[in-house]
């Protein structure tokens, strides 16, 4: 009498799916993840088995989402730091590696709108003013380019980052200022450069880019309200922006062993946007 229940036999199958987004035995640094696409990433990546590195300017807003992560069953760690103060990564860096131990991923996600688009006389080119330019490239990618470095350095052979950009760094955006399109499309060259000097030590290096979100709070902000969603919903194909459950799956893909051969690639997540032949601003 054959007593193999159908459970059993999917066991193997089961088992492999589960192996292909494991994060056990990796130490995961998450800067920017306070709010929005960072806490979800972090929170994912700690329910996936990994020990989480929280880095970002808010400690009380990282304290939450390290106890809230905590409290969930994970381990998280907490660390304060501006990503645009020059110098101020790779001294945390440091201490992370004493006090916890060698990250084996790196998710550079700090990032920050940095004023109006040019839809607003204040955002137009004539008016455009130097502080806000300054801001948004010394957090958006001069901080991404000193995370990457920091990662470069401390990374183990066969490590992965993943940098967070924008379906703006794709494509123009009028609903979006001229730096964060700059930025978010500089990142994209970045990433590709940094794929290519780190894959002879098999340290894989991605971006992701998200098209409208709900509640991802960059810069601190506050959460969209109703007409703003409404806005942004009617730029994309599905009809609405999505919800930071959506990006969990896809950060976690790109860290994870099943994106063992990805390296140098963007993937968009953005409900159909660029798709759009044309929009109707």
């Amino acid at each position: 009498m054959n007593n193999v229940t159908q459970h059993e036999t999917d066991l193997p199958a089961q088992n492999r799916i589960v192996d292909l987004f494991s994060m056990r035995g990796d130490i995961v640094v998450v800067t920017g993840s306070s709010s929005g696409i960072g806490q979800a990433a972090a929170e994912i990546y700690a329910a996936a088995g990994a020990v989480v590195v929280l880095m970002g300017r808010d400690e009380g807003r990282l304290a939450d989402v390290r106890d809230g992560i905590i409290a969930a069953g994970g381990t998280a760690h907490a660390y304060a730091v501006d990503m645009a103060t020059r110098g101020e990564f790779d001294r945390v860096l440091d201490r992370i590696v004493t006090e916890v131990g060698q990250p084996t991923v790196v998710v550079a996600n700090a990032g920050i709108a940095g004023g109006s688009s040019y839809l607003t006389p204040a955002g137009s080119l004539a008016h455009y003013s130097d502080a806000e330019w300054d801001a948004v490239l010394a957090t958006n990618l001069t901080g991404t380019f000193e995370t990457l470095r920091g990662a470069a350095r401390v990374l183990p052979d066969g490590g992965r980052i993943l940098v967070t950009s924008s379906t703006a760094g794709l494509r123009t955006d009028p609903m979006v200022c001229y730096a964060y399109v700059t930025t978010k499309a500089a990142i994209l060259n970045l990433v590709r450069q940094a794929a290519l000097e780190l894959a002879p030590r098999g340290i894989r290096v991605n971006s992701i880019a998200p098209g409208p979100f709900k509640d991802t709070r960059i810069g601190g902000g506050a959460v969209l309200d109703a007409a703003g969603e409404r806005m942004w919903s009617a730029t994309i194909p599905l009809g609405r922006m999505g919800t930071m459950a959506e990006i969990q799956a896809p950060m976690l893909f790109l860290v994870a062993p099943g994106s063992s051969f990805v390296t140098g690639a963007t993937l968009a997540v953005d409900g159909g946007a660029l798709a759009l032949s044309h929009t109707g601003f």
